[in-house]
């Protein structure tokens, strides 16, 4: 496949046990071949009108662009944040090998 048919979906959560539980699910449904997390990211935002710094846990989702969509609704009804982060890089270039990969585990 293409590296175009591929996207890493950046979300965040409050604590990395809340991540793993997150990534395992998406794992286990097959909507992601892989979750990093990056965990002591500080988030500084503006939230119902005051700014507001917390730490948080980035995550990265590599997956299939076909998948985004049943990634896309298993946030919005798994992700523990009312409004959850969650979006869509681009692939541009890749690795074959292991785009096959991401293909694979989320076929």
């Amino acid at each position: 496949m293409a590296a175009g048919e591929f996207v890493v979906a950046l979300t965040t959560v409050g604590s990395p046990e809340q991540a793993r539980q997150f990534v395992r699910r998406l794992l286990d449904e097959r909507l992601i071949a892989c979750g990093t997390i990056v965990p002591r990211a500080t988030s500084v935002y503006r939230w119902r009108g005051q700014v507001t710094e917390e730490e948080e846990v980035v995550v990265l989702l590599k997956t299939a662009r076909s998948r985004w969509p049943a990634l896309e609704a298993a946030v919005k009804a798994q992700h523990p944040y009312e409004v959850p982060e969650l979006l869509a890089l681009p692939v541009t270039a890749g690795l074959d090998r292991y785009l096959d990969w991401i293909d694979s585990e989320t076929t």
